[in-house]
């Protein structure tokens, strides 16, 4: 089978007065008007190219907020292509890098973004961010990363490290999650789940990090309902620091992405170790969840 050649990009925008505005860029290359986009570096997550992307054809530290649909297309060879756009707010201004690929930028409202345009599929994608609620909360939700064999391990659990291979994903959570720059950053009680945000701490300048046994698994899968109820309560309360970063457990975490779904099956929540999902809100409203 052919492999398909696979970039991320932003629909990158700003308030100004009482207005949204959105970033188009030009490129001399081809003449056209685009969102900003770029291919991915070998295994680089989707979310990390799109917000690289962004900053260097924009010169904007992007903050991320929602993964928006992605569009394929065949390239000029037949080969196909596919972009994956996240919605993103504007953050700190810079300058523009590359240069050689991005000659000019503008700042429009989405439908004048959309008739500057050049190509008919981000105009789809301008079309349906003009037609989202404004963005009020954004939490990322991470399982911890991993802590060795639990059979292995002699003393209490909750006391259990991460090891080796977990120090490197909770690197990789840093380096992804920095640019969300959240407002509080919280654990499950286990040291894994502390242990799991000490690095992102660390890089947003020594952030405290808050324990909350809300985001901790029960002892007894019958507990599993009514710490559901707590974690989904204990979210609603933290919505309002707008951007939040929580380190929960396996055995919970598919519970309640299920429940925040109103889905009865848990199963397609399933996280690995050392990923998680960013969960987007409109006051009450679940906009999306999508898979870091």
């Amino acid at each position: 089978m052919t492999e398909v050649e696979r970039a991320a990009g932003g629909v990158l925008y700003r308030r100004s007065g009482d207005r949204v505005e959105v970033c188009l860029v030009h490129r001399p290359r081809y003449d056209d008007w685009s969102l900003p986009k770029g291919k991915l570096h070998g295994g680089e997550p989707p979310l990390a190219g799109a917000l690289r992307e962004v900053e260097e054809e924009t010169g904007v530290a992007a903050i991320p907020q929602l993964r928006l649909p992605d569009v394929d297309y065949p390239l000029p060879d037949g080969r196909p292509k596919n972009v994956a756009y996240w919605l993103m707010a504007a953050g700190a201004d810079g300058p523009v890098r590359d240069i050689d690929e991005v000659d000019r930028l503008v700042w429009l409202p989405p439908a004048e973004a959309g008739a500057r345009c050049t190509y008919p599929d981000e105009r789809t994608v301008l079309a349906g961010v003009a037609a989202l609620p404004p963005v009020t909360a954004v939490i990322a939700l991470v399982r911890h990363a991993r802590a060795g064999d639990r059979k292995k391990w002699s003393g209490r659990d909750e006391l259990r490290p991460i090891d080796a291979e977990g120090e490197k994903q909770a690197d990789r959570i840093a380096a992804m999650l920095t640019s969300l720059r959240p407002r509080r950053l919280v654990a499950a009680t286990p040291l894994r789940c502390t242990q799991t945000l000490e690095p992102l701490a660390a890089a947003l300048g020594d952030r405290p990090i808050v324990q909350d046994g809300a985001f901790a698994e029960p002892s007894r899968p019958d507990g599993v309902p009514a710490r559901v109820a707590a974690a989904r309560a204990r979210l609603a309360e933290l919505r309002g620091f707008e951007r939040v970063v929580v380190c929960s457990q396996g055995k919970l975490m598919p519970h309640l992405l299920a429940a925040l779904h109103g889905e009865s099956d848990h199963r397609p929540f399933k996280t690995p170790k050392g990923d998680g999902w960013l969960l987007t809100w409109s006051g009450e409203r679940l906009l999306g969840a999508s898979r870091l």
